[in-house]
């Protein structure tokens, strides 16, 4: 890897620079470019119809602007144009934006492709970059400038006849390979030519078609042209961000607070080669911070689906808030983490959302709190004892949350994966409601003598059958007591908890007794019947067998 044979970017003296000290409050224009940026750069691109049900996404998602495609490179952009015009599928409020390069064969045949349409944004581009105008166009400065002025120049005499409010946008692509000079130059004749007002503003466009440096200095760019701009309140500062160096959504965060008013991008990310800047990202950074993104992203999962079916890509699992993990922890101090703070959230209902781990609310886009967490070997006692609560309803004891999670690991370890919900109650199951040897509660009654109440059991002892009896303060400490007649260990309580499973008259109650033999080890029991009393005196055999068989 030979690294000499790049140089770096150059930067800008800007020591009074103020985007570091701004704030986004609110949301940008958004224009989605899905449907041309995004399209061109699939393996195999959408069809009309696809287009269509994407388009009509994008509607729903609240997109106003929205370029459609390159009418004049492709019969089938051309046709998809028509579609939506003939169709009526350009509703009120909705301006689909089209893709040009500035020659005079591609601008007239564009024309033709907005006939009969109320209203659009004609999106016209000349390569700006000392490359570009080295390598491919072989030509100056002035010789690009006078490109660009000439196809300014057709563009208004055919807006005059289009009968149609056509709406102008213009780009000096490659902008990150341009002298900031020059590309301030270009666009001053571009706007020369087209004398937008403050009520009748044209898009200038700004885009990183490479990224090539990292988003401060994008930043400084963006402030360093609207400080010098001669017509800062006639035009709309518009970016267009690519992610060649994985910062597309930060360029565009910081170029937003340089001063920027519109942004085009796609979501998640799609376009040539790393793609654009991902708005589903940005916006949803926007809600995380308590600003409106004035776009309609509670439905992410439905989003995802339709484009993941519309362009045969997959939403990676672990992409900004709408990937399949991205609100799940593996990890046990995590799940931990997120369990007390839910619980927290519920209880006291505090005026904003603080969840460790969890950026936004799962709920707030349609994510459900289920999987947020799943079991594998780095598990903790927190995030086990979450699943059994939140999809089982046992609270479990907090000091029993250690002795479970090791039951836990030992499963994962010798399945070697994550274990789903049903298998950590099944393993729950085997471990505790399952563990009835040596002793098994057969049956019970219950009475009083001289202030003390009195339990005489019935108990199978490796099948076979015992009877014993003793007294205590209660029915608990009485039938303890008996079972020491047995000869299984002199144990003593630690913990004693219980909590009914459910509501209503089945609700079922659950009992969770801690034991502690003499040597210092301790075993939990848990029991479960419609009778508490019932449910308590299974915990309590519960317990002696696995402290039996430790």
């Amino acid at each position: 890897m030979s690294y000499t044979k790049y140089k770096p970017y150059p930067t800008l003296e800007m020591p009074g620079r103020r985007w570091p000290d701004n704030r986004i409050t609110s949301a940008p224009i958004w224009c989605s470019v899905d449907l041309r940026d995004g399209n061109q750069a699939l393996p195999t691109p959408m069809n009309s119809e696809k287009k269509l049900r994407y388009f009509n996404l994008l509607k729903q998602m609240g997109f106003r602007e929205i370029e459609v495609g390159f009418p004049s490179a492709s019969q089938t952009d051309f046709d998809f144009m028509r579609a939506l015009v003939d169709g009526g599928y350009i509703t009120e409020g909705i301006v689909p934006q089209v893709l040009v390069q500035s020659r005079e064969h591609l601008i007239r045949r564009t024309f033709e492709s907005l006939e009969g349409c109320k209203t659009a944004i004609l999106h016209y581009y000349l390569s700006t970059s000392a490359a570009q105008r080295r390598v491919v166009f072989q030509k100056s400065r002035q010789e690009i400038i006078d490109m660009a002025v000439s196809a300014g120049r057709l563009i208004e005499s055919m807006k005059k006849d289009a009968g149609a409010d056509i709406r102008l946008e213009f780009s000096p692509e490659s902008f990150t390979g341009t002298e900031i000079d020059f590309a301030l130059e270009i666009c001053e004749r571009v706007l020369d030519v087209h004398r937008p007002t403050p009520d009748n503003k044209m898009i200038i466009n700004i885009p990183a078609t490479v990224e090539m440096t990292t988003p401060n200095v994008f930043a400084d760019q963006i402030e360093w042209f609207l400080s010098h701009v001669s017509c800062r309140d006639s035009i709309i500062l518009s970016i267009h961000a690519h992610n060649d160096r994985g910062c597309g959504v930060a360029a565009t965060e910081l170029a937003l607070l340089a001063g920027a008013d519109r942004v085009e991008g796609t979501l998640f990310g799609n376009g040539e080669r790393t793609g654009n800047a991902d708005i589903l990202t940005i916006a949803m950074n926007m809600y995380s911070r308590g600003v409106d993104p004035g776009l309609v992203i509670g439905s992410i999962n439905e989003i995802r689906s339709i484009y993941e079916d519309c362009t045969g890509l997959a939403v990676h699992q672990r992409h900004p808030y709408a990937g399949e993990l991205v609100y799940t922890a593996f990890s046990g101090s995590h799940q931990d983490a997120i369990r007390k703070g839910l619980i927290d959230y519920e209880q006291n209902h505090p005026e904003f959302w603080e969840v460790p781990y969890l950026p936004i609310d799962p709920g707030d886009i349609g994510r459900a709190y289920e999987p947020i967490i799943r079991i594998n070997s780095q598990s903790g006692k927190g995030g086990v004892a979450f699943i059994m609560e939140s999809e089982f309803g046992y609270r479990l004891p907090k000091p029993m949350h250690p002795e479970f999670a090791q039951v836990i690991q030992k499963k994962t370890d010798e399945t070697g994966r994550e274990l789903v919900p049903a298998e950590i109650m099944q393993t729950f199951t085997e471990a505790y409601f399952e563990a009835t040897a040596p002793l098994a509660l057969a049956g019970y009654m219950i009475k009083s003598s001289n202030g003390k109440t009195v339990v005489q059991a019935d108990i199978e002892v490796n099948g076979k059958a015992r009877t014993v009896e003793n007294s205590g303060n209660g029915p608990i400490s009485a039938f303890f007591n008996a079972i020491k007649e047995l000869g299984c260990g002199n144990f003593k309580f630690r913990t004693y908890e219980e909590h009914a499973l459910g509501s209503g008259e089945n609700a079922e109650a659950v009992a969770y007794i801690e034991l502690v033999a003499p040597d210092g080890r301790a075993a939990f029991g848990v029991g479960r019947h419609h009778n508490t009393t019932t449910a308590s005196f299974k915990a309590v055999l519960c317990a002696i067998n696995r402290m039996t068989h430790q």
